[in-house]
C-alpha cells in the first residue's frame, strides 16, 4: 500500500465493518451518538473559555477589576463543566474501543479456528507471517488508532466550524491565509513523506514480529537447544533478525524525526505569531482590545491544529495504516471462499472425505500437500468395529501422512476415505499437547463440558502408572508449565490417560508410546484394549503387533502390503 486512496479505505472499512455491521452494532453505534453529543458541548465549552482567556487580557489592559473577577469567576464556572465532560468523553472512547477490539478479536480468533485454519496457515507457503502478532497487536493498534482518528476527525470538523466564527468576526484575512496555509501542509507530507514512511512502517512491523518469534523458539526449543550445543548458532540468528530491526527503524528515525521533524517544526510556528501580525494594526488603532489578539491566537491555533492533524499525527497514521494492511491481508486470508477451494480442486485432485459409521480406505493415493511427491498408491483397507491397524515402515514413507489424511489435514491426492465424525476420534501425536491449565484441564482435554470426580482422575492417572502425579504437584488444581515439569514418558501416559477417560470409538496413535518402555506400553495397550476402541497405531517396534489384528506395510517405491495377525 503505497498511499492513503481509495484501496486503503477499502481495506480499512473490511475489517471495521466485521463489528460495526455485527451482533453489537446497536450498542456500539449508540456509544458513538453518546461520544458526539459530548463532543458537540465539549468544543461549545472551549469556545467559551478562549473567549473568557481574551476577555481576561482586556480587563487587565483597561485595568478594570470588577470585570477581571467576574470574567476570572465564569472561566472556573465554565471548567467545572468543562473538566469532568472531558473526562467522561475519554472514558467513552475508551470503553469503546475496548468493546471494539474484543468483538474484532473474537471474529479473527472463530475464523482462525474454523476449518482449522491455523494448521493450513501453518503448512502453507503463505506470506501471512507472526498471526499472534496480527491477532493480539494489530488488532489492538486497529480498534485505538481507528476510533482515535475518526473521533479527531470529527472534533476538528467541529473545532473547525465553531472556532471560524469567532475568527471570522475578528479578520476574515487569517480564516483565508489558515485554509490555504493547511491544505498545502498536508498535500507537501502526504505527497513527500507518505509513500516511504508507511513502507517503512510496515516492514518495522514484521522485522519486529519475526525477532520477537525467534526469542519464543528459543524459550519453546530451550533443551534441544542445550543438548546440540547451539547457543552460538542461536545468538547469531537472533542478532540477525534484531540488526533488521535496527537498520529498518535507523531509517525510521531518520524520515520521521529528522526530515518529517524539521518541516514540522517549521511549519507548526508560524501560526503562533502570524494572528498577532494581522491584528496588530486594529488594536493599536483602538478598534479592538487587547484581549482580542489572545482571543484571535487561540482560536486560529485551534483551527489550524484541526486542519493539520494529517501533518502532526503523520507518523502515527503511517504506522496504521501498515498495521491495516497487514490485518487485511490476514483477513482475506481467513476469508477464502469455497469458490476459490472448488477451483483449486479444478487444476489438483483431492481426497473424497466422507461421514460413515466405520473406518475404512479405497484405492488411496496421497501425495505431499505440494503435489511434487506420491508417497503411496491405490491403498484399500477396512476396520471392523474393536479392531486394530499398526502402521509400519521406513522413516518418510507415509506413515504419519495417512493418519494426517484421516484427519482431513491433508487432502492431496485421490480415492476415498471413509470416517466417523472427527469428534469420534482422538489422535495421539508422539510428542503430546500439554495445554496451559491445570492437571484436571491437562487430563480432560480436549473436552471442556465433562466433570470427573477426583476419585475417578486418580483412578485413571494409577492406571498409565501416575498415581503420585497429583500428590507430587498439589492437586488436580494446581497450574504448571506441564511440558516442562513432565518427561516425554510421563507426556505419552497423560495422553492415554486421557484416551481412557474420553474413551473415543476410534483412537488413531503415531508413535504415541516411543519414549516409553516395553511394560508400560503392554499396560496402557492393554488397558486400551479393554476400552474396546477402534485403533490406528504408527510405530517401528515389533512389540506393537500383539495388540493388533491388521498390519499394514509401506514398502519402497510407493508399494504397500496388508497382513493379518493370530490377535
Amino acid at each position: 500500500m503505497k498511499r492513503f486512496n481509495l484501496k486503503f479505505f477499502k481495506r480499512f472499512w473490511a475489517i471495521a465493518r466485521l463489528y460495526w455491521w455485527g451482533e453489537e452494532k446497536r450498542g456500539a453505534i449508540a456509544l458513538l451518538a453518546l461520544l458526539g453529543v459530548l463532543l458537540v458541548f465539549y468544543t461549545q465549552l472551549s469556545v467559551s473559555l478562549n473567549t473568557q482567556q481574551g476577555d481576561i487580557f482586556s480587563a487587565l489592559a483597561s485595568k478594570n477589576e470588577d470585570r477581571f473577577w467576574q470574567t476570572v469567576t465564569n472561566f472556573l464556572l465554565i471548567l467545572i463543566i468543562y473538566v469532568p465532560l472531558f473526562a467522561g468523553f475519554n472514558f467513552c472512547q475508551e470503553k469503546l474501543g475496548l468493546y471494539w477490539r474484543r468483538g474484532l478479536t473474537n471474529r479473527f480468533l472463530n475464523q482462525y479456528f474454523s476449518d482449522r485454519s491455523y494448521y493450513d496457515l501453518s503448512h502453507s507457503n503463505s506470506n501471512i507471517d507472526n498471526p499472534d502478532q496480527r491477532i493480539s497487536e494489530d488488532i489492538r493498534s486497529f480498534t485505538g488508532s481507528s476510533l482515535n482518528f475518526f473521533l479527531l476527525i470529527i472534533q476538528s470538523i467541529f473545532t473547525i466550524v465553531a472556532f471560524s466564527v469567532v475568527l471570522w468576526k475578528i479578520s476574515q484575512l487569517l480564516v483565508g491565509f489558515l485554509i490555504i496555509y493547511g491544505l498545502v501542509g498536508t498535500l507537501i507530507t502526504t505527497g513527500v513523506f507518505g509513500q516511504t514512511l508507511i513502507k517503512i512502517n510496515f516492514d518495522q512491523l514484521k522485522k519486529e514480529a519475526d525477532f520477537r518469534f525467534g526469542l519464543v523458539r528459543i524459550r519453546e526449543n530451550a533443551e534441544s537447544i542445550a543438548f546440540y550445543g547451539g547457543e552460538t548458532r542461536e545468538n547469531n540468528q537472533l542478532k540477525q533478525f534484531f540488526n533488521r530491526v535496527f537498520e529498518n527503524y535507523n531509517r525510521l528515525i531518520i524520515w520521521e524525526t529528522l526530515y518529517l521533524g524539521m518541516f514540522q517544526n517549521i511549519y507548526e510556528f508560524v501560526p503562533y505569531i502570524l494572528p498577532a501580525v494581522i491584528v496588530a494594526p486594529s488594536v493599536l488603532s483602538g478598534e479592538f482590545e487587547v484581549g482580542t489578539v489572545r482571543e484571535a491566537q487561540g482560536a486560529f491555533l485551534r483551527i489550524f491544529m484541526s486542519i493539520n492533524i494529517i501533518i502532526s499525527r503523520f507518523e502515527q497514521l503511517t504506522s496504521f495504516a501498515a498495521g491495516v494492511d497487514r490485518l487485511y491481508t490476514f483477513h482475506e486470508y481467513l476469508e477464502r471462499t469455497k469458490t476459490e477451494e472448488k477451483r483449486d480442486k479444478k487444476h489438483h485432485p483431492t481426497i473424497d472425505t466422507r461421514e460413515a459409521h466405520g473406518l475404512a480406505i479405497e484405492h488411496l493415493t496421497l501425495q505431499t500437500p505440494n503435489y511434487q511427491r506420491i508417497l503411496f498408491e491405490d491403498l484399500s483397507v477396512s476396520l471392523e468395529s474393536g479392531q486394530g491397524l499398526l502402521v509400519m515402515g521406513a522413516s518418510g514413507c507415509g506413515k504419519s501422512s495417512l493418519l494426517r489424511a484421516i484427519a482431513g489435514l491433508w487432502k492431496s491426492g485421490t480415492g476415498a476415505i471413509y470416517r466417523p465424525k472427527l469428534n469420534e476420534i482422538l489422535f495421539l501425536p508422539q510428542r503430546p499437547y500439554m495445554i496451559l491449565g491445570t492437571l484436571r484441564e491437562q487430563l480432560l482435554y480436549p473436552n471442556v463440558d465433562v466433570e470427573f470426580s477426583d476419585q475417578k482422575l486418580q483412578k485413571v492417572l494409577e492406571m498409565v502408572n501416575l498415581g503420585n502425579l497429583a500428590e507430587r504437584f498439589g492437586g488436580f488444581d494446581v497450574q504448571k508449565d506441564w511440558s516442562e515439569v513432565l518427561s516425554l514418558g510421563e507426556q505419552q501416559r497423560m495422553a492415554f490417560a486421557r484416551l481412557l477417560i474420553t474413551r473415543p470409538q476410534y483412537a488413531i496413535l503415531d508413535e504415541a508410546t516411543s519414549a516409553l518402555d516395553i511394560n508400560n506400553e503392554k499396560n496402557l495397550y492393554q488397558h486400551l484394549r479393554e476400552t474396546k476402541t477402534t485403533v490406528i497405531s504408527v510405530g517401528h517396534r515389533p512389540s506393537l503387533s500383539q495388540y493388533h489384528q491388521l498390519i499394514l506395510e509401506f514398502l519402497e517405491g510407493n508399494r504397500w502390503q496388508l497382513k493379518r495377525t493370530d490377535n
